[in-house]
């Protein structure tokens, strides 16, 4: 197929621009700025400059496509907490490459998230939704599969590790660690007994490849290795790796602390991929996030 990839210089989407091209695949991928460019291209796939907000360039770019993955997102605006402009932008994009996907048999994959997902006998399952919520990837994502689009939606959990060219990343758990560097401790909120998932990207990297695949009308895909890690572990292995005190925090000083993570970190949402295993043929294989921070980053 030939497969157009937002976020393709990213660390999950170059995992997903390598696995697509491993299995056979024609890549084009989005790029920004020209280290996005460099990046993609060294990676063995087309360039086309260009990002989220553009639009038109989307709409072109799904149109010559045989498939469309989207994993590209503006984190910089989500670190500088305007998370709201930043799924904005997000849900203007899917809808531009959604709207010349309409009436083709071409797949549409998304990227969501499991965090804060509703829990199911205890666990976020492929059956868990927010569906009756107005903004976000995945109900954009489903609101085309009501109109015939094959979009489907790969859900990652908050910590997605691994190491690459790019260097080593945890998903949220990196900013645990820069947050710990930063204050001279490692903390968790309340007891620590909240849980999150966790995968390595180039486990992730097979879902994405398999979603576009197969081609599914309404498909949710758990991207999950690790069913759930408490906070507190997180915490304490990063004191011990950093020589830094570990300890609770509550009320004001979770947000001081935290800043605009603080909105999910006392998320519990332990999450399974049952189905998607099922599903896709699929298995995660890659080593376990304690671990991978224990010998690879800190």
């Amino acid at each position: 197929m030939k497969v157009f990839i937002t976020g393709a210089s990213g660390f999950i989407g170059s995992a997903v621009v390598q696995e697509m091209i491993d299995a056979g695949h024609q890549v084009t991928g989005l790029a920004r700025s020209e280290k996005s460019a460099e990046i993609i291209a060294n990676l063995g796939a087309k360039v086309i400059r260009g990002d989220l907000q553009h639009l038109d360039i989307l709409k072109q770019a799904a149109s010559n496509a045989d498939a469309v993955i989207h994993t590209g997102f503006s984190h910089d605006l989500m670190f500088a907490n305007e998370y709201a402009k930043a799924a904005e932008i997000d849900i203007n994009a899917i809808n531009a490459m959604g709207e010349v996907l309409l009436s083709t048999q071409k797949s549409l994959v998304v990227t969501a998230g499991t965090l804060g997902l509703p829990l199911i006998n205890g666990f976020v399952t492929e059956e868990s939704t927010l569906l009756n919520s107005p903004r976000g990837s995945e109900p954009s994502a489903m609101a085309l599969a009501a109109k015939g689009v094959h979009a489907s939606v790969v859900r990652l959990p908050p910590s997605v590790h691994g190491s690459s060219d790019l260097g080593f990343m945890a998903g949220f758990t990196s900013s645990l660690i820069q947050f710990a560097r930063d204050h001279g401790v490692s903390t968790y909120p309340l007891n620590g007994d909240n849980r999150w998932p966790a995968v390595h990207r180039l486990d992730a990297a097979k879902v994405f490849c398999k979603a576009a695949e197969k081609a599914e009308i309404g498909a949710l895909y758990n991207a999950i290795g690790e069913t759930g890690i408490k906070i507190s572990a997180i915490a304490e292995l990063i004191g011990t790796k950093l020589h830094l005190p570990v300890t609770s925090l509550r009320g004001e000083d979770i947000v001081k602390h935290f800043q605009w993570l603080s909105h999910f970190i006392t998320f519990d949402s332990p999450a399974t991929s049952f189905e998607t295993q099922q599903q896709l043929d699929w298995s995660p294989t890659h080593i376990g996030l304690l671990e991978d921070v224990h010998q690879n980053y800190l």
